[in-house]
């Protein structure tokens, strides 16, 4: 079978930087094939030289039998080339029908005829096995809804070829196998699909064919079945992993951090977090799951002070601190690595010494008389580059932070924020686009934290590392917590529907009902296992 798409020796230069290198990859007619590598391996650019974004330095492009030369998107979306970034190209305001057809213009002629161009998108939709609305406003679908809208646009503009980058970042569990029953049905209707996605499970579940990127360049393709995540990870670091593990509880009855019915208020009025009350203990991690853009951001500043309450009191070690300014927190012993590290966590024009010091710039041993004290100042950023294994330019400790990787950008903010010992550890995010190898070492960060009494609020939309570091999990959905259970009654499906918005009991119910497991059910309050074949109501099913 000859390739649909052929990508033969592609270069593409930044000044003396290669992202990409001699690259060949090629897609067969009904493949699904992943592409996989670390952040920096070149995944995103060789995507772009294909999507027209960018102009290869070197090499060539064969697509459907013919050499092509893509001078922008458009040219590649008329070839038949679709691609659905992470964040959707979506109107809000315009309805689903208006974002589908929308700058279609001479392909589907100059009059827009509703009714037919509304027969067609179900036709589509219906052939994929997907429901979706053309009259419902964009801004009135859940996240899930919105990305079928983006696959049914790229199917009706004639797309042969369909490029998804991390398509399951924002979706629940239940949505993510939604969506791969659909590419599976695309595939098998002949559909030619490359997925870009850092989970390997995924990538097991879904892909025919792997492709591994390092350095900006080809490491390895291998057919799915006859590789492992294992191996994959080997292509994709040059080593096997050590993952961290978390070996049991350390918690105590010493309460650190406290929410008492907390409920706070966004930027348009609407009540972003509402009657929240949860607790962490020393030596304890409390992972919050959910989809994100569910008020995780908002609950991570209102303890660090970025945010003000509304109503609800907050205690760190028996002390309510609602209302004390940002540097009197802090300097309560609160650890807090942010979910945007360029907009929270560092000073990208300043060196690595000096973000190190950023919490403590006015305090011994970094000033001395009023002055800076230099010596201390590069003495401890050499022990902590060395401690922290943080990769710098030619530069050294002087390197500005952004010139560096995410993953070692943000081994800076760790580094900051773990090394003292803080009471409290507020991790947001924190292996958000980094590579695999900068997530093994910030996780055994973490870990390292709560073994030595840190209390851990982990805040995270990857299930598996909630899964992995927690010792108990919180499901937020809208501002509120659907429910607490402990890591031994982790379940993804039962996780999966709070995070949708069934509280605890009734998602317990519903995943009894589905049979997808009860294994959460040993773990209720009273101590009640509830009978294997309990069926859910109807109630319990729909909430």
């Amino acid at each position: 079978m000859d390739p649909i798409l052929r990508m033969t020796g592609i270069s593409k230069y930044f000044g003396t930087f290669a992202a990409n290198e001699g690259v060949d990859f090629d897609v067969l007619p009904g493949e699904i094939h992943a592409l996989l590598g670390e952040n920096g391996a070149g995944k995103s650019t060789l995507m772009n030289v294909l999507y027209g974004l960018y102009r290869p330095d070197k090499g060539e492009i064969w697509f459907d039998g013919q050499t092509r030369h893509f001078a922008s998107s458009r040219d590649a979306i008329l070839t038949g080339i679709g691609m659905i970034h992470q964040h959707f190209m979506l109107v809000p305001v315009h309805t689903v029908l208006e974002n589908i057809i929308m700058g279609m213009g001479k392909e589907k002629g100059f009059l827009v005829k509703e009714a037919q161009l509304e027969k067609e998108v179900l036709e589509i939709a219906a052939r994929y096995g997907m429901e979706i609305n053309p009259r419902a406003l964009v801004s009135e679908l859940s996240v899930g809804e919105q990305q079928r809208v983006e696959i049914v646009k790229a199917l009706f503009r004639g797309t042969k070829l369909l490029i998804m980058d991390e398509p399951t970042a924002v979706l629940t569990p239940q949505e993510t196998e939604e969506l791969f029953k659909t590419l599976r049905r695309m595939s098998d209707e002949g559909m030619s699909i490359i997925l870009i996605t850092h989970k390997l499970n995924e990538v097991m579940s879904v892909s025919n064919r792997v492709t591994v990127l390092r350095d900006g360049k080809v490491t390895n393709t291998v057919m799915t079945r006859d590789s492992s995540e294992y191996e994959l990870t080997r292509f994709m670091i040059g080593r096997e992993l050590s993952p961290a593990c978390r070996e049991g509880r350390c918690c105590g009855d010493k309460l650190v951090l406290e929410l008492d019915h907390v409920t706070c208020e966004g930027e348009m009025g609407n009540h972003t977090l509402e009657n929240v009350s949860l607790s962490v203990c020393a030596g304890e991690i409390l992972g919050i799951a959910g989809v994100d853009g569910n008020g995780q951001k908002e609950l991570a500043e209102i303890v660090v002070g970025l945010r003000a309450l509304k109503s609800g009191r907050i205690f760190l070690s028996g002390e309510e601190i609602a209302g004390k300014s940002i540097l009197e927190i802090i300097g309560k012993g609160i650890g807090y690595i942010p979910e945007d590290r360029h907009k929270r966590g560092l000073v990208l024009d300043f060196t690595i010494g000096e973000n190190l010091i950023l919490k403590d710039y006015n305090k011994k041993p970094f000033t001395k008389g009023g002055l800076f004290d230099f010596g201390k100042i590069h003495g401890h950023a050499d022990d902590m580059i060395k401690k922290y294994s943080i990769k710098t330019s030619a530069a050294g400790r002087e390197s500005e932070a952004r010139k560096l990787s995410g993953g070692n950008q943000q081994k800076i903010v760790v580094a900051r924020e773990v090394d003292k010992g803080p009471k409290l550890l507020i991790a947001v995010q924190p292996t958000r686009g980094v590579d695999i190898g900068a997530t093994e070492f910030i996780h055994k960060q973490i870990l390292k934290a709560k073994e030595n009494g840190t209390a851990v609020l982990l805040i995270s939309t990857e299930l598996s590392e909630i899964n992995q570091l927690s010792d108990r999990i919180a499901v937020v959905y809208k501002g509120q917590i659907m429910g607490e259970i402990p890591h031994e009654a982790f379940e993804e499906s039962l996780i999966g529907l709070m995070m949708a918005g069934m509280t605890y009991e009734k998602a317990m119910a519903a995943n009894r009902g589905t049979g997808q497991g009860t294994k959460a059910s040993e773990f209720l309050a009273d101590g009640h296992v509830p009978a294997q074949n309990a069926e859910p109501t109807k109630e319990q099913v729909n909430a």
